[in-house]
């Protein structure tokens, strides 16, 4: 999976520089609700003390998964922090029953800074045509090695005979407040008459 640290291109982008964890921890440290603020995203002045490592990436996508009770197995599943494994996804479609209620989780970890006010978005098309879109927070994270958790708000599946021609492409993207872009990635479902 390819992710670019890069902005997206736009004349509105910010202006200042991305401080750093140990800055983090070092400013205003005399104001409270401030100091409660970054120790609830774990920056603390010991917490920079730690071993960070600088060429880790900002943002690593381990596993998206749609889960839900109505899926035989719980859940259907990418390994994105596999080799080809959005190749393999072209080949063979993730399979998700019709008209079932499912939620979208991420599986993530945070490198070497913290990530402010990053966003969920997706585009799913169905023979080139949009067919639905989301945008979800995340939220804030600060660098850690265990993996971070997020599931999104539930969706429904499209149902009938039309949703189960053919397959689903997805565009998912991730992006922060300032219109970074950490991963975009591309995959698909299709949808079964049958419960799986």
């Amino acid at each position: 999976m390819d992710a670019a640290d890069g902005p997206v291109k736009d004349d509105l982008n910010p202006t200042r520089q991305k401080k750093s964890i140990h800055e983090y921890a070092q400013l205003d440290q005399e104001d409270e609700s401030l100091r409660r603020w970054k120790e609830s995203l774990g920056i603390s002045a010991s917490a920079t003390q730690g071993a960070l490592d600088p060429n880790a990436p900002k943002l690593t996508i381990h596993s998206l998964a749609l889960e839900s009770p109505q899926i035989k197995s719980g859940s259907v599943s990418i390994q994105l922090d596999k080799p080809n494994a959005l190749e393999q996804l072209a080949k063979h479609p993730l399979q998700i029953p019709e008209g079932i209620e499912y939620t979208v989780v991420i599986k993530f970890t945070v490198g070497r800074e913290v990530l402010s006010g990053l966003k969920y978005l997706h585009v799913v098309r169905r023979a080139g045509v949009p067919v639905d879109r989301a945008e979800e927070m995340i939220g804030s994270y600060p660098p850690r090695v265990e993996p971070y958790t997020k599931r999104f708000a539930p969706n429904e599946a499209p149902s009938g005979m039309l949703a189960r021609a053919g397959s689903n492409t997805v565009r998912s993207r991730i992006i922060d407040d300032d219109g970074v872009v950490y991963a975009d990635f591309t995959w698909a479902f299709k949808v079964s008459k049958s419960v799986r």
